[in-house]
Formats: structure tokens, sequence, C-alpha cells
């Protein structure tokens, strides 16, 4: 979440929700004011990957990279997929709709009951109900 928030200030893009899961992250961003979307994600992906490697190397793992999220089973063992899949998003309506579906998608995975439990989430702070762990730029 550190590099996201990084890599935001660096290209100047809102981020208006995300949600990391094991082996993917949804992203709902604004155009950045720097660089196009692409870049972005290209960016954004080649920072996580070198710093996982980085963190493995320390620990002296040996083999395939294992991440864990809190207390479930699921293990990643390739962290980036080779393409995203970017969606223009126009309306009100489609926000809240990409939202949506977003914040519940730990939920269709049954990794948690209700998204408020999931913390790698923008969830909370459209809820109310705490702070995310990177700065949301809310969109009305």
């Amino acid at each position: 979440m550190k590099i996201l928030d990084e890599v935001r200030g660096r290209y100047g893009f809102a981020l208006v929700g995300y949600v990391a899961m094991p082996e993917h992250i949804h992203l709902l961003i604004g155009e950045p004011a720097k660089g196009t979307p692409s870049t972005v994600l290209q960016v954004l992906k080649q920072r996580v990957s070198r710093a996982l490697r980085k963190k493995r190397r320390k620990r002296g793992g040996a083999g395939q990279l294992e991440l864990r999220f809190g207390n479930t089973q699921s293990a990643l063992r390739q962290f980036r997929q080779r393409r995203f899949h970017d969606f223009n998003v126009w309306s009100r309506r489609k926000v809240t709709e990409k939202l949506n579906y977003m914040h519940l998608n730990p939920v269709q995975r049954k990794l948690v009951k209700d998204p408020k439990d999931w913390p790698w989430s923008s969830y909370a702070a459209y809820a109310g109900k705490g702070i995310s762990l990177v700065r949301i730029d809310f969109r009305e």
C-alpha cells in the first residue's frame, strides 16, 4: 500500500478506490497528471515486484515467492499478471457500481463474511467505519 501511495504522488492521479486480493488488485483511479494509466500500472507492478523479491532475499528464501493475506489459506505464487483490464468510468452510477463490485470481491471469494473485515480495501473509508491504508480521493 505504501508503494501505491508513492506512485500516486509521483504520477498525480486520484485514487478513488482499491481492493488488494491475494493474486490481483482492483484500482479505481483518475487520469494521471503525468504519464498514462498504463505507465502508472507498469511502474506500480515493477516496484511491488522488486520490493517483494528484495524482501524474500533478505529472509534467505529460495524457490517460489509466497504471500499470505491475513488468516486466509490463500498463498500467492505469482504477483503480477501480464495484462491489466481497464474500463473507462464516465458516470457517478458507474463509479458506485465499480466500487461495490471491488469491495464485495473478498466476500464473493469467501475470504471474509463482510467487506468491512477485509483491511486491504477502501471499503472502510467509504463506509465511515475506519481509515483506509491509503488516502482515498472520494468522488461524489
